[in-house]
């Protein structure tokens, strides 16, 4: 199942995990927070979204899952809203929105400029080897530009280059950059000698643009800022193939070596 049909078949109350999309036990995270935001994009549409951040509370499998969206607040300007996952009577993730409309403001600072890294075509690809790399790699195309292959035993945990969907998709809003951002391996595995598990515990995600979003190859950069006592600390950004910053994001990891 492509992700175009995925998020087709996303109501505002339920959704079909496919099987294709894993990542060890567990669904691909980037595919479960655009399942949560979903029914909220749909429930909010009248203010971009700014600010998401997500809680992976336990492993997404395959097959159906119930949706429960709430607006907890909503301003002048700004709508808070919260998305809930649950499977088998648990709850699994949890996302929590800002929605804000565009204000009047004295201050601008401009982001962050596009690192300087070889073009998608010179880039190294990511592997395709079944068993080798997670099954959701699959849905998607990598070019390797910045940092050391994970597992190398590297001495910083950098990750960068350029990621796009594998199939043609037709969906250019948030829940495609939710999945494109966390489609990179977590950016401390270069710094592994050998194969680690691995999970997101949190993320958070803000988005400098409101969409929707062109382009057909997005570059990416994320450097481990902390490692210790089983968990990463990453922060990352993303460009469109124009050099503009689109979205900032970090993410919390648990490592289990």
């Amino acid at each position: 199942m492509t992700f175009d049909e995925i998020l087709a078949q996303v109501t505002d109350s339920a959704a079909q995990i496919p099987e294709g999309w894993g990542q060890g036990r567990a669904c691909f995270g980037g595919l479960v927070a655009a399942v949560l935001y979903a029914p909220l994009g749909r429930l909010i549409d009248d203010r971009p979204v700014r600010s998401i951040t997500v809680s992976f509370v336990g492993p997404v499998a395959p097959g159906p899952v119930t949706l429960e969206t709430e607006i907890l607040r909503t301003g002048k300007s700004v709508t808070q809203a919260q998305s809930r996952l649950r499977q088998n009577g648990e709850t699994l993730a949890v996302m929590l929105a800002s929605f804000g409309k565009a204000r009047s403001s004295e201050i601008r600072v401009p982001s962050a400029a596009a690192p300087n890294m070889k073009r998608p075509e010179e880039g190294m690809p990511m592997p395709r080897v079944k068993g080798m790399v997670p099954d959701f790699t699959f849905h998607f195309d990598f070019r390797w530009a910045e940092g050391d292959a994970p597992f190398s035993r590297s001495d910083r945990g950098l990750i960068g280059g350029w990621v796009r969907f594998a199939e043609p998709t037709s969906e250019q809003g948030v829940a495609s950059l939710l999945a494109l951002v966390d489609a990179w391996p977590p950016a401390v595995l270069p710094m592994y000698s050998r194969p680690a598990p691995g999970s997101s515990l949190t993320w958070t995600i803000e988005f400098l643009q409101d969409g929707p979003f062109t382009g057909e190859w997005w570059q990416y950069r994320a450097d481990t800022e902390y490692a210790g006592d089983g968990y990463c600390h990453a922060a990352a950004n993303l460009w469109n193939d124009q050099g503009e910053m689109v979205a900032i994001s970090r993410q919390t990891v648990t490592v289990f070596i």
